[in-house]
């Protein structure tokens, strides 16, 4: 299953999956540099991030917040 970190809350990660829901996972069951918006993988009860897709989905939310702004990057 795929998730979406969206913030810490406490001891638990606030993610969501794949379908739109919402899901805390215990902050020790993930690697311990996952930041915000960082893309997980979970099986059995591990998760591991993909730092790849975290950073490709970063840059196309960059670029669609500058479209958004109409080029303008302040």
């Amino acid at each position: 299953m795929k998730y979406t970190v969206d913030r810490f809350e406490g001891e638990y990660a606030v993610c969501e999956d794949e379908s739109g829901a919402f899901v805390n996972i215990e902050r020790k069951s993930l690697p311990s540099d996952v930041k915000s918006g960082d893309i997980l993988f979970g099986r059995d009860g591990k998760f591991s991030a993909d730092k790849r897709l975290s950073d490709q989905k970063r840059a196309e939310i960059s670029a669609l917040q500058k479209k958004l702004r109409g080029g303008c990057t302040e």
